[in-house]
């Protein structure tokens, strides 16, 4: 009997399903196929997306890590690498909600690299929407800086404007800070506290992007925002430095469903502004 399956070639980048009969679909459309095994089926896909993040890595590797920027003839080789990204993680939001099964922990970790990588792709083609409190905040001075940190919301009425870590000075100075500083770089900083708070506004701000009502542009940068910022602090350390591996902690399944509804906010958001998404994402 013949199976769905994963079609991808050496030509294109990115991955798409086939029926049995060969036609192109998506992955939840094949979970009403007789004998359908979506618990096979996901990890499947999610495998699939991280063959693509690898791949992508390769090419584009010094890119993406801040090495420089797109070289002559790289430009649309990023914009594919982030067109093949977003459907793939759609694609594996849609499925596991329609087969109504939990994200693991391996999914969580590859779609949060996904995120990131995603991320930095668009970011090089000037393609990013403004993190919360771009161009308001002050510039820090060199040396320690004594404050109060804090995540400070745009906008209480409309979360979706997203919200930031800042530091408050003594001198009432709004100064720019991250997950990862304040988990590894400040003190008196109750570690469990920040992480639920950072949780907490990473759930709020997903949800929220989705309303009708949400100006796009700011909504994506604001989602992207608290997205990047929970990825770049949980990255796996290696001899070599961090990765852009994805770190969940054992028992923290939550934290891989709250990155795969983050990361598919983020692409769905972005089909309302991006044109060459709305034809990859399904409605």
């Amino acid at each position: 009997m013949a199976l769905p399956r994963i079609h991808a070639t050496d030509d294109e980048l990115g991955f798409h399903w086939l029926t049995p009969e060969g036609r192109p679909t998506r992955l939840a459309e094949l979970f009403d196929l007789p004998g359908a095994e979506p618990h096979r089926w996901l990890p499947t896909h999610a495998e699939a997306l991280d063959d693509v993040l690898i791949e992508v890595a390769g090419r584009y590797g010094e890119v993406l890590g801040g090495g420089g920027g797109p070289r002559p003839g790289e430009h649309d080789g990023l914009a594919t690498a982030y067109h093949a990204i977003d459907r793939a993680v759609v694609d594996y939001a849609a499925a596991q909600r329609a087969a109504g099964l939990a994200a693991d922990t391996r999914a969580g970790q590859i779609l949060g690299t996904a995120a990131l990588m995603g991320i930095r792709a668009r970011w090089a083609l000037g393609l990013t929407g403004p993190a919360p409190f771009d161009g308001e905040l002050d510039t820090p001075g060199v040396g320690m800086v004594g404050g109060r940190a804090g995540l400070h919301w745009v906008s209480d009425d409309e979360p979706w404007r997203g919200a930031r870590w800042l530091v408050v000075t003594d001198d009432a100075r709004r100064l720019p800070a991250t997950l990862s500083m304040l988990l590894h770089d400040s003190s008196g900083v109750d570690r469990e506290a920040t992480l639920t708070e950072h949780r907490e506004a990473m759930a709020r701000v997903a949800e929220a992007v989705l309303d009708p009502g949400a100006e796009p542009l700011t909504a994506s940068g604001a989602v992207d925002w608290l997205l990047f910022d929970w990825v770049m602090a949980h990255r796996e350390t290696t001899d070599a430095g961090d990765s852009g591996a994805v770190v969940i902690p054992t028992g923290r399944d939550a934290d891989a469903a709250l990155i795969v509804a983050a990361a598919d906010a983020s692409a769905r958001v972005r089909s309302r502004f991006d044109p060459s998404l709305r034809g990859l994402l399904p409605t």
